[in-house]
């Protein structure tokens, strides 16, 4: 069974309900026909029923099984305005502003989460990241403990000998041009949990990266990572988490037992955690297109409840393959 199948597998096992904000896309449309006959979770979509319809027969989709909810003629439309009325009202919100915010499918849909009433949200495929993750930062907000969204990638590699059979995570790649070192060591523990909960690791081994090993150069830079490791090492005994660590020392273990000998992640990391966009979004890409490595994500972690965002350049698939992921987390 390959990673996707088990992530399909697992979702299917969770029973999760998933609303797609954007309920008149034409892929997301498809996408939910294919979700919800290959009972991988139960979807609603938002957006005007006659409209969602029409895109329905003009993709050839079956939307039996699938709710499709309008925020206008919705029996929560009253509730979600008040509630969000009172959630922003230090920052001068008005019930009128509030009436008209929730009839936006992506504020809707991100108080379907809020309310429990469904277990996570995907969009994106019409909307920008930061449209996307707006909604979600002023309602559902991050995990307590937890100071910033950051996103990660499961990176299964043709070859085997590193990771897991293959299989690492790489985070952030897609959300923080810089991290301090205590948003670093959350991002440790963040990616932690994607390891388990998506990727199916049962021992993240996580490496936090830098151009030095354990103090082979001198700079700022090194200063942060290692400080970060020592937050991280504090803050979440139960991790295994080693740094800072060159990224050879992390993975190969010859060169792991050499640089930084008696480290319970040195050569062996099945996670890598990078010090910032910069390094963590090159690396992804240079490994997916000089390895063939197959990239999947990115997994938008450390908010309270399941948000994630879409590429407006998604497939169908991936449409599919990320709600699947979100049906994992917890």
């Amino acid at each position: 069974m390959s990673l996707i199948e088990n992530i399909r597998a697992r979702a299917m096992e969770a029973g999760k309900h998933i609303v797609l904000a954007e309920g008149t896309e034409k892929r997301t449309v498809k996408a939910a026909e294919i979700l919800t006959k290959e009972k991988i979770a139960h979807i609603s979509l938002v957006g005007n029923v006659e409209e969602v319809q029409k895109v329905a027969a003009e993709v050839g989709a079956d939307l039996t099984g699938v709710d499709i909810v309008d925020p206008a003629a919705s029996e929560w439309y009253d509730d979600f305005s008040e509630t969000y009325c009172k959630l922003r009202e230090k920052k001068g919100m008005t019930i009128e502003k509030a009436r008209e915010t929730m009839l936006k499918p992506l504020y809707f849909g991100t108080m379907m989460v809020y309310k429990d009433i469904c277990d996570g949200m995907v969009a994106g495929a019409l909307n920008t990241t930061g449209d996307v993750l707006r909604p979600a930062f002023e309602i559902i907000k991050t995990k307590p403990g937890i100071s910033t969204v950051s996103g990660a990638f499961l990176m299964l590699t043709p070859t085997k000998q590193f990771g897991e059979d293959g299989l690492l995570v790489f985070a952030d790649c897609a959300v923080n041009p810089t991290l301090t070192a205590e948003q670093m060591a959350e991002v440790a523990w963040c990616t932690a949990q994607t390891a388990k909960d998506i990727a199916g690791i049962d021992e993240p081994k996580i490496a936090m990266l830098s151009f030095s090993t354990k103090g082979s150069a001198k700079h700022e830079l090194v200063d942060k990572v290692s400080e970060a490791t020592k937050i991280a090492q504090e803050k979440y005994q139960e991790l295994l988490v080693d740094g800072e660590l060159q990224l050879d020392a992390a993975i190969v273990p010859s060169v792991g037992e050499f640089k930084a000998p008696g480290s319970p992640v040195a050569g062996h990391a099945n996670v890598l955690v990078f010090p910032g966009l910069e390094t963590g979004n090159a690396c992804y890409k240079a490994v997916q297109r000089f390895s063939g490595a197959e990239a999947i994500g990115p997994v938008l972690q450390g908010m309270n409840k399941p948000v994630n965002d879409l590429s407006r350049g998604c497939s169908i698939d991936d449409i599919v393959n990320t709600v699947a992921m979100v049906c994992c987390q917890k």
